[in-house]
């Protein structure tokens, strides 16, 4: 398997593509991650169209086992976030 693109490569990538500069297009990921942290932590989700949305969860208290010992320990209540793709990009990926 491929190693997965860096940030500046996407940058790049994204920058050639739409005939902005790089800074232009870091901007936008930056402003990107910082509207999606916005709209998780208010609305709970933060969609973006074609890829898929981010969707803040409780996750409940529950039993759970020590891999090393085998004891049961609990583990506590708290709150995820999940990633979630969107239907087009799952096919597109699958195919």
């Amino acid at each position: 398997m491929a190693n997965p693109l860096s940030k500046s490569k996407i940058v790049s990538h994204l920058a050639e593509k739409t005939e902005l500069t790089k800074k232009q297009t870091s901007l936008f990921f930056d402003e990107l991650f910082k509207l999606a942290v916005k709209e998780c932590k208010s609305a709970g989700k933060f969609v973006i169209p074609g890829l898929g949305r981010a969707v803040k969860a409780h996750r409940a208290a529950r039993m759970g086992r020590n891999p090393a010992t085998g004891e049961a320990i609990k583990i506590k209540a708290k709150t995820v976030v999940r990633l979630r793709p969107a239907k087009a990009f799952k096919d597109a990926i699958l195919k």
